[in-house]
């Protein structure tokens, strides 16, 4: 299993045309909470893109609560007013690409809070697929080869296991980017990694031994490292 590393700024450049054109159809044609939006094939011929570029512009002011969508009856304006809608829309086209520390502490942030759940609610499945992942990234190691996309998917596996749907959101979200910096400022060298194997393999006996307190303490420490280089960075 695989996670693609995409340009972000690429695709949120698209996202963000997209997100502008949807504003000005919604203000032109006076639509009103409840209103129904043209379809996503609709949407595509008339701003000229994709339907995969129109659905993911969608899915974003979803995510904000700013439309709404609903299986086999299209998408349509979410409860709210029109100029505080424009107001948010505004924001979420000023909104910059996170830097590298700012993910980094988003992510530790989320962890804690994640594998203190996933040792609480985790299930049999939830347990193999975890194991799976960590399987996974010792054998890419121990190989040699670089593991940062094994090492995340282990950490998805746990967002997945805490059963929480916007964490595990959020994650997801989250995580091309940090691939991409991880390796622009390489993060992971081969002692580390190594020394991750073991991290991952105390993590996931806290997880199995539905113990949060120690869940969290074994994250802690496995995020140390990580912690001490993401603010040895200098400033841009």
């Amino acid at each position: 299993m695989k996670l693609e590393s995409i340009v972000i700024s690429d695709s949120q450049k698209v996202q963000n045309e997209i997100i502008g054109k949807i504003k000005e159809l919604i203000n032109y044609k006076n639509l009103e909470p409840g209103d129904k939006l043209p379809s996503e094939r609709m949407l595509s011929d008339k701003f000229g893109v994709s339907r995969g570029n129109v659905r993911e512009a969608i899915q974003k002011l979803e995510f904000y609560g700013l439309l709404k969508s609903i299986p086999q009856s299209g998408t349509f304006v979410a409860n709210i007013g029109v100029v505080a809608m424009n107001g948010m829309i505004d924001d979420i086209l000023r909104l910059e690409s996170p830097d590298f520390k700012s993910l980094v502490e988003t992510r530790i942030l989320l962890e804690l809070k994640t594998v203190k759940l996933a040792s609480l609610r985790r299930s049999e499945e939830d347990l193999r697929h975890i194991k799976e992942t960590f399987d996974a990234y010792e054998e890419k190691v121990l190989s040699g080869e670089d593991a940062v996309q094994e090492d995340l998917l282990f950490h998805l596996a746990i967002a997945k296991a805490s059963g929480n749907s916007t964490m595990n959101t959020f994650m997801l979200t989250i995580t091309p980017q940090i691939i991409i910096d991880f390796e622009k400022y390489h993060v992971c060298d081969k002692n580390q990694a190594v020394l991750g194997i073991e991290e991952h393999k105390q993590i996931y006996k806290a997880i199995k031994a539905q113990n949060p307190d120690l869940a969290k303490q074994k994250m802690k420490e496995h995020f140390s490292a990580l912690y001490q280089y993401c603010y040895n960075i200098k400033s841009a």
